[in-house]
């Protein structure tokens, strides 16, 4: 029996990740699993806590205790906190100011990765792949993934993107926000956002969202066909 496919998909915030993930996912009868929301979720049950997101020896303290569960449908993904659905809360303003503070702390990034591992082993027993998508899947937590797809896009667009999806016309000011976050994401000691030495590059820029889905689902099935 073949084996199932683990296809890894980093980039940047506004590059079109969770899109293009969820409609390969659901193009290819694949599983989903969108690892920034659970970074996100750690993030709502911090600030939920009381806990300062910056004060990092608190928030590795605290990294043991909350139970994140992810659901991996790509038609209704879903993350919820100690049974309580936080898919909502997980996308304030106040989690987006926070979570990449959160999201540096090696405890943090040791419990969600090994999280994350035990999904892809799941996806790989049961015989259905996955989609994971994050920062650092392809460089650290999914190193042998069958492809590592790394999705790109101008600043601008990227920024257009992303307001458009919180519904704010302040698009200067949300690229300034993701080039910072970009730039803390891409220079923390602990798994940094970078481009892994063996993913296929896919810039978005000048693409429509099934555009990009079609590229990365037939790049699935070309690996499918020549590697699993």
């Amino acid at each position: 029996m073949p084996e199932a496919v683990i296809v890894a998909v980093d980039g940047p915030a506004g590059s079109g990740k969770s899109s293009v993930c969820r409609g390969t996912a659901a193009a290819l009868g694949l599983w989903y699993l969108d690892t920034g929301a659970m970074y996100r979720a750690m993030t709502c049950a911090v600030l939920d806590a009381k806990i300062d997101p910056t004060d990092a020896s608190a928030v590795a303290e605290f990294a043991a205790i909350p139970v994140i569960t992810s659901g991996i449908d790509p038609l209704a993904p879903t993350i919820s906190v100690n049974g309580i659905d936080v898919s909502t809360p997980i996308r304030s303003e106040a989690v987006t100011a926070a979570v990449s503070p959160v999201s540096a702390v090696p405890e943090v990034r040791a419990r969600l990765v090994a999280l994350q591992r035990e999904h892809v082993e799941r996806a790989r027993h049961s015989q259905n792949g996955i989609v994971v998508e994050g920062r650092d899947i392809g460089s650290v937590v999914l190193p042998d993934a069958h492809l590592k797809v790394y999705l790109t896009a101008d600043p601008v667009v990227r920024a257009t993107r992303r307001a458009a999806e919180t519904g704010t016309d302040a698009v200067a000011a949300t690229e300034a926000a993701l080039k910072a976050r970009d730039a803390y994401d891409s220079s923390r000691a602990a798994s940094p956002l970078t481009q892994a030495d063996d993913a296929i590059v896919v810039d978005t820029t000048e693409m429509t969202l099934q555009q990009v889905i079609d590229h990365v689902c037939d790049l699935v099935n070309n690996c499918k066909e020549n590697d699993v």
